[in-house]
Formats: structure tokens, C-alpha cells, sequence
């Protein structure tokens, strides 16, 4: 199996995992025909399908149909049949983000700052525990920026310009109280039973292992790889500080750690010495992830 999904896929062969999950979305909420449902529900599906693109942008699959493959099956086995319009926000702006960060034009990467901002306002807006995206791309900003304080004034900027507008929009339809979870720190949730999560720690140690493969093999990297490579780390940490500190018992915001994981994994498979190592690893995925999902099922 590892062999038929290290063959380069192409744009046709890409919109297959779509339709597979557009179909997986609508079996989950074929019965339910709320208006609120349908909107988080088309939100949820654009999100996870922008995803499929950002596989290119970041350029470190080598255009296989192995990340997209896991990908998929991630998604399939985090998604609860539905979402909290907060969360389907988050998981598509947070495919905006990507695109516009990793994008390889780099006049127009640093002139996306204002929009950058802009978009992580809005996300804030529906789901304020994303609050540690902001620090990721301040550290981007830092990391990657010859002119740091121009491209914090656009981030920030960006940021105010949504501000403005919504506490405008809030003040003039008389909703003038302040909700504590706008507040960061706040509302922590940490999860204490991981009875369905043991069935993931097979692929945890996969990740770890994948992340000392990287580092021990650091200095053969090309400049680019180590670049895009630190961008999503970066990135998944972000969505871990968030998955770790809110999560709970909501199961759903592994959601946001889909992708990147699903990079990283893909690229230990590539790499890894032995046929069957990659086969066994790629089952050992699968396998986890299906008993994961029975098991969230059944509880």
C-alpha cells in the first residue's frame, strides 16, 4: 500500500480526497438541516479542502499522495459529524495562513502582513482560544522579516482594523458587555481522562521519532526544507499550546493538528531506510487512528 501511495498525484487525483470527505460531512449530517449546522458544516468542508492545496504551497510531500492520504484519514477520525462554527472558522483560516506564509513570492508574503492580521482577528472574534496563532506569527515576523517593526505595525494594524469594525458593529446592535473568554488565559480546559487518547500514542511516538530523524539529519537539509520545515513546527506548537490548554474532552480540535502531522509523518515514511518499515509504519497510522475513532464512538 505504501508503494501505490508514494506515486505523484496530480490536480484530478488530488480532488479525489474531497469528494471522499464531502461525502464522509454529508453522511454525518444528512439528518440534521439547521441553518447554524449547514453554515459550520460548509465552513468545515471549504477549511479541510483548502488544506489539501496547502500540501504544494509548503512543499515538503513531493507532491505524493501519501500526505494526503493520511490527511484524510486524520480528518476522518477527528471529525465529531459536526463542528462548532468557532472551530470550522479556525480550521479555515488557518489554511489562509499557510498559503499566505509559506507563500514562495516573497515581496508578496511580507505585503499579506495587514491581511495576515486581519484574518487572525477574525479567528480570535470566533474562537479566542486560537490567541497563540498571534505569537506564532510574531515569531515568523522575527524570524523571517529585514524590516521587523514595519511588518508588526501591518500585522497589528491589520488586527485593529477588525477590532474597530466589530466592537462598532457590536456597540450600534446594543451588545456593550464584555464576555470573559475574550479574555486570554482564560477558561482553560485540560483533559484528565485519556483512556481514547492511549489509542493515539503510537503515533505520538511516531511524531517524536520523526521530529529526531529531522534534527539528526539537520545539516543535509536544503536551506528552503529547514525554513519550512521550522514554519510548520512552529505552527504545530501553536495548535498544541491551544489543543493542550483547551481542548478538554473536545476531541474535535485535534482537528487543528491534522496537517502538519500529517506532513511530518509522511516525510519519516518517505525517508525511512526499509520497505517494510514504511509499509508497517503507514498500518500502524491507520490502525491507530481507527481504534481511536471506535473508540470515541462507543464512549
Amino acid at each position: 500500500m505504501f508503494r501505490l501511495l508514494s506515486k505523484e498525484s496530480n490536480i484530478f487525483s488530488t480532488l479525489v480526497y474531497p469528494g471522499l470527505l464531502l461525502l464522509v460531512v454529508a453522511a454525518f449530517n444528512i439528518f440534521n438541516f439547521s441553518n447554524l449546522y449547514s453554515i459550520s458544516t460548509l465552513i468545515t468542508f471549504a477549511g479541510i479542502t483548502l488544506g489539501f492545496f496547502c500540501f504544494n504551497t509548503i512543499g515538503l510531500t513531493y507532491h505524493t499522495h501519501l500526505p494526503l492520504f493520511l490527511y484524510t484519514f486524520f480528518v476522518i477520525s477527528f471529525y465529531p459529524g459536526s463542528l462548532d462554527i468557532g472551530l470550522a472558522v479556525a480550521l479555515l483560516t488557518n489554511s489562509f495562513l499557510i498559503l499566505l506564509l509559506t507563500s514562495t513570492n516573497d515581496e508578496f508574503r511580507k505585503k499579506s502582513y495587514l491581511l495576515v492580521g486581519s484574518i487572525l482577528a477574525i479567528t480570535y472574534i470566533f474562537l479566542p482560544v486560537t490567541w497563540p496563532m498571534t505569537l506564532f506569527v510574531i515569531l515568523q515576523i522575527f524570524a523571517t522579516s529585514n524590516r521587523i517593526g514595519l511588518h508588526l505595525f501591518r500585522l497589528f494594524f491589520g488586527i485593529m482594523l477588525i477590532a474597530i469594525s466589530y466592537f462598532s458593529l457590536m456597540y450600534f446592535l446594543n451588545y456593550q458587555s464584555w464576555d470573559d473568554a475574550y479574555f486570554p488565559f482564560y477558561g482553560f480546559s485540560f483533559h484528565l481522562d485519556f483512556t481514547a487518547l492511549v489509542f493515539l500514542s503510537p503515533v505520538v511516538l511516531m511524531l517524536l521519532y520523526a521530529l529526531w530523524d529531522h534534527f539528526r539529519h539537520y545539516n543535509k537539509k536544503s536551506p528552503v526544507s529547514k525554513f519550512k520545515y521550522t514554519f510548520l513546527l512552529l505552527f504545530l506548537i501553536a495548535q498544541l499550546i491551544t489543543v493542550i490548554l483547551y481542548m478538554g474532552s473536545s476531541y474535535e480540535y485535534l482537528l487543528l493538528l491534522a496537517l502538519p502531522v500529517s506532513i511530518m509523518l509522511s516525510r519519516v515514511l518517505r525517508f525511512a531506510d526499509r520497505y517494510w518499515k514504511q509499509e508497517l509504519g503507514l498500518w500502524i497510522i491507520i490502525g491507530s487512528l481507527a481504534a481511536f475513532k471506535i473508540a470515541t464512538t462507543l464512549n
